[in-house]
């Protein structure tokens, strides 16, 4: 037995699934969110960072596979930079899938490729102080500028969830108005193109790879589109295991997953099982 055990899967699917990935790691893809599944989630988006066991457990495990993919709402490059995934030799076959799919860094060219971006984003960029402004509620709000995206964060505001609710209905207005779609998050609104999404992101990937199983690890409600991919693609035949990040904040993902782990840190152990059940090299 390898010393970190391999937790069991609590629905049939998920036994099946985990069971297909331990038996042809070589046909699997493990697809990963980043903020919240490989960095603990911090006030201060631009201080995220991959979990220090992250990189170490992904290039013991990734040569045993088809394929690792980082899927995030971040720009790709951003990801790449806070994950420390670029120039580690066992992770040559990564994939990035940033923006939820709308950028692509492939380590093996150390390239972001990317369409141009919807011209609604930046006539968002704009209007939005004088959207908050009018709320009320933009005092301890944060703007991101994602370039493809823009994120409203709540984290740090007197009253996040309150904030939340306030921003919530404008924010929807000012994006149906520019043709974007409103995503919600941990106290983030994030306002984007739609027809964009994790689950469209993870399908295509799947398809493209040909892998013959697939597990995907999310934490938060974004991750939910991917989860009904691969529900999508079990229902298609091919075996898939849904895990889900836990935490305090966002229960909805728990749900539906066949695992849940414990944070980042449980991610990271659950790679390192992975890992010794496939017959991944010491660390």
């Amino acid at each position: 037995m390898g010393s970190h055990p391999l937790p069991t899967p609590v629905t049939p699917a998920g036994r099946d699934g985990l069971a297909a990935l331990l038996a042809c790691p070589d046909r699997a893809v493990v697809a990963l969110d980043f903020d919240g599944t490989l960095a603990e989630i911090v006030p201060d988006p631009e201080r995220a960072r991959a979990h220090p066991g992250a990189v170490p457990a992904l290039a013991r495990l990734a040569p045993r596979l088809r394929s690792v993919a980082v899927i995030t709402g971040r720009p790709a490059g951003v990801a790449v930079r806070y994950g420390g995934l670029a120039g580690v030799p066992e992770l040559a076959h990564l994939v990035v899938l940033g923006h939820y799919g709308a950028e692509r860094w492939d380590a093996a060219t150390g390239t972001v490729s990317a369409p141009a971006p919807h011209p609604g984003v930046a006539a968002v960029q704009a209007e939005l102080p004088g959207v908050l402004d009018a709320s009320g509620a933009w005092r301890g709000t944060w703007v991101e500028d994602k370039g493809r995206a823009i994120a409203v964060h709540t984290r740090r505001a007197a009253d996040p969830q309150a904030a939340f609710d306030a921003l919530s209905g404008p924010l929807a207005g000012l994006a149906a108005r520019h043709g974007l779609i409103v995503e919600p998050g941990r106290f983030v609104l994030e306002l984007r193109p739609p027809g964009v999404d994790k689950g469209a992101a993870l399908a295509a990937y799947v398809r493209e790879t040909g892998a013959g199983a697939v597990l995907y690890a999310g934490d938060d409600l974004g991750d939910l589109a991917a989860f009904a991919a691969v529900g999508k693609l079990r229902a298609e035949g091919l075996p898939g295991v849904l895990v889900c990040s836990g935490s305090a904040e966002v229960t909805e993902l728990a749900e539906h997953a066949d695992l849940v782990v414990d944070g980042p840190g449980g991610v990271v152990a659950l790679l390192e099982a992975l890992a010794e059940r496939t017959g991944g090299q010491p660390g």
